[in-house]
């Protein structure tokens, strides 16, 4: 496996590069969700490139940014182990310049639910992801469905840029207690942790209520905001697959999603009907 930093030194080496180029971006302190990613990477192409790179432009003021899990590291030794061939490891001065063309999310969809209460965050979401797509310059780039407005609008944003590469999808990973992976859970305290089921239990009640036909998105919702309590919920959605506000469910066009604070710490989940 190769280490490379340089966007310029990596547009070098795959430029040769022979076959189909899958690529993997991360953040880092990587985990089954990630690897997961990596795995359907490697199945369906002949080269992986995986980036860690914690993007600066996408928190806001008072956010986790300097405190976010850093394991460099053992990243390196568990892309190694799962026969990554080129990991990108660029710094922030890598990445960005002083005086950057900006790239700004839908003024609709990029504002509501987690836009709504982190104003910004998905323009720094798209432009670093624009950035990376245009460097490694993929067949396909694996993303997943856990953060389903960034993996919508991301989407969205190769659509409409008319962009040459395809955006794969990849179901959620979870602990065998259904708490879905994600790298901030590393915050959670016991006590914490066990509180933070209510957000899979929440989910798979709305997903039954919709198997005995429930199709109410405010009876469904009510009732899973009951089963959240007492964590701090920021938002109970449910929407279409292009993100609108509906109704009355709509199987194979639905998803059901939660933001919710355990502690201190946010977690965001979600359940595709």
């Amino acid at each position: 496996m190769k280490i490379i930093s340089n966007p310029f030194e990596l547009k070098e080496q795959l430029k040769g590069q022979k076959g189909s180029v899958g690529f993997v971006p991360t953040m880092g302190a990587l985990h089954e969700g990630h690897l997961e990613l990596i795995k359907n990477a490697k199945r369906e192409n002949d080269f992986v490139v995986v980036s860690i790179f914690v993007n600066p432009t996408q928190f806001l003021e008072g956010e986790d940014l300097d405190k976010y899990p850093r394991r460099d590291e053992a990243d390196k030794i568990i892309c190694e182990l799962a026969g990554v061939d080129i990991l990108f490891f660029p710094s922030a001065q890598d990445i960005y310049a002083n005086d950057e063309v900006k790239l700004e999310a839908p003024n609709v969809r990029g504002y509501i639910l987690e836009g709504f209460t982190r104003p910004g965050h998905f323009s720094g979401v798209l432009t670093v992801v624009l950035k990376l797509l245009n460097i490694v310059s993929p067949a396909k780039a694996y993303f997943g469905k856990k953060d389903a407005q960034q993996l919508h609008l991301i989407t969205l944003m190769v659509k409409q840029l008319f962009m040459s590469v395809e955006i794969v999808a990849v179901d959620t990973v979870r602990d065998k207690d259904g708490l879905a992976q994600s790298s901030r859970n590393v915050y959670l305290t016991p006590s914490q942790r066990e509180a933070a089921l209510k957000i899979p239990t929440a989910l798979y009640s709305g997903a039954k209520l919709v198997s005995q036909g429930v199709v109410s998105v405010d009876e469904i919702r009510s009732k899973m905001l009951h089963l959240l309590s007492p964590l701090k919920v920021g938002y109970v959605a449910i929407v279409n697959r292009d993100f609108e506000p509906i109704k009355q469910i709509e199987i194979g066009n639905t998803i059901i999603l939660i933001e919710a604070l355990s502690g201190e710490t946010r977690l965001l989940d979600n359940i595709w009907l």
